[in-house]
């Protein structure tokens, strides 16, 4: 956990955060092995990274992710796109949303 969110250890339960850093870790995994990724390919691993973080959310209702948790999920799932060359803009505008709009489709946290 970087020293940002260091914070929450106290606020969550230590199963919550752990599977919350699965799931983000799989996804970074994920993404890092695209090779030139058609922008079907870059929403199907956005879309399973949500639908991973909705149930965690589910699975740990009383420790669920709040307003700013859910801002700092969204930016980490696009800062990791970025990093891996992925442009976000692009991909979102192609599918008629705003690149901070990629996630609320299938979003439920």
């Amino acid at each position: 956990m970087d020293s940002e969110c260091a914070y929450l250890a106290d606020s969550y339960s230590e199963s919550f955060l752990s599977d919350t850093d699965t799931v983000l870790a799989g996804f970074e995994r994920d993404v890092s092995v695209l090779a030139a990724p058609s922008g079907e390919q870059v929403l199907h691993i956005v879309e399973r990274v949500v639908l991973a973080l909705n149930e965690v959310h589910h699975r740990h209702k009383s420790s669920g992710y709040d307003t700013d948790e859910r801002e700092q999920l969204c930016v980490f799932i696009d800062d990791v796109l970025t990093q891996h060359g992925i442009d976000v803009s692009r991909l979102a505008s192609l599918h008629g949303v705003s690149r901070y709009e990629i996630t609320d489709r299938w979003r439920r946290w």
